[in-house]
């Protein structure tokens, strides 16, 4: 039997809903906000304006804007990104959120729970080991490597790590595309 792969399997990791925020409510305590319909909240203070995204507790409702931008010069912004926040473009809601330097500016982290699917063709037949499998990510989802090769083979965490040979650790988190090898069971 040669040591290459016989099939080549794509994986496909896809967000189905925007994450929930992980972030302090001041009103009721609440760990967790949410984007809602996803609205953008522009104010104009003389030749300054201020932008924000606008999320709401999960517990009380509260809303809470979030900074996207502060006392920015109106002539810094191109006329159609300025429409686009004015239209809440639900494209530029994602893009804003799944942005690192705007969670970090805005101090939340994101809960990927449930917000994700992994679409994975059906196992291929017994005979055909070892398999090669390329999982792609639409979405920077943060997910374990381990975990996710569990849940798409249906095998338990201890099995993926004794068959598995994957091009990245295992055990460390990652939102970026890699390859794994499912080797033949014993």
């Amino acid at each position: 039997m040669s040591s290459q792969p016989h099939i080549v399997l794509p994986w496909v990791v896809r967000r189905t809903r925007l994450p929930l925020l992980s972030l302090r409510c001041v009103d009721c305590g609440s760990e967790s906000a949410t984007t809602g319909k996803g609205r953008f909240r522009v104010n104009a203070n003389g030749k300054q304006l201020h932008v924000w995204l606008l999320v709401r507790c999960v517990s009380c409702n509260r809303t809470i804007k979030l900074a996207v931008h502060e006392r920015a010069p109106v002539s810094s912004f191109d006329p159609a990104e300025l429409d686009r926040y004015h239209a809440n473009d639900p494209a530029l809601v994602a893009a804003t959120l799944l942005d690192p330097l705007f969670a970090r500016r805005n101090r939340f982290a994101l809960d990927w729970a449930g917000a994700w699917r992994l679409d994975a063709p059906p196992a291929s037949p017994v005979e055909a080991w070892p398999v090669r499998v390329e999982v792609v990510f639409e979405d920077p989802v943060p997910v374990r490597p381990e975990r996710l090769i569990a849940q798409g083979l249906g095998l338990s965490r201890n099995e993926v790590l004794r068959r598995i040979k994957c091009d990245i650790p295992l055990r460390r988190t990652t939102s970026a595309g890699f390859t794994f090898t499912v080797m033949a069971g014993d």
